[in-house]
């Protein structure tokens, strides 16, 4: 129906903006686990201008499942992708680091594919239970398309 076309592009781009406005709280960039642990008041500055502070037990915790090279490697926060509708999230992988940890904490081989490891709402709650502030969320637009 030609008609709901415009309407069905208007949603969707009211839709995107709404996206961007949940996701205001992500970082400008993110920054490695061993900067992190050298910084006196562990942080990242958001999108929005807030400060994202991390705690340092969580940070400490991360350090004692990799060696010092992962830990220059991995970033923070570790960036948990949700899609509107999806029972399933993808933690975003930029490499073996956070397979790594994340394979730790769920105490199962995870494999990531096409730059993410998908997990499932149960496995959320065993990640972000001891990741409060080194994980955060990304609310993502790609089932509108």
């Amino acid at each position: 129906m030609p008609s709901e076309l415009p309407y069905q592009r208007m949603l969707q781009e009211c839709l995107r903006g709404e996206l961007r406005v949940l996701n205001a709280h992500l970082p400008c960039e993110q920054k490695t686990l061993s900067d992190l642990l050298g910084e006196e008041y562990p942080n990242v500055v958001c999108n929005d201008g807030s400060t994202h502070l991390f705690k340092r037990k969580e940070l400490e915790y991360l350090a004692s499942m990799i060696d010092t090279d992962e830990q220059e490697a991995l970033l923070l926060p570790i960036l948990i992708e949700v899609n509107p509708g999806q029972g399933e999230m993808v933690i975003i992988c930029r490499g073996e680091v956070e397979e790594k940890v994340i394979s730790k904490i769920l105490d199962m081989p995870v494999t990531p594919k096409q730059g993410g490891i998908m997990i499932y709402k149960p496995q959320l709650a065993l990640i972000r239970k001891p990741l409060k502030t080194t994980t955060q969320y990304l609310f993502s637009p790609k089932s509108l398309d």
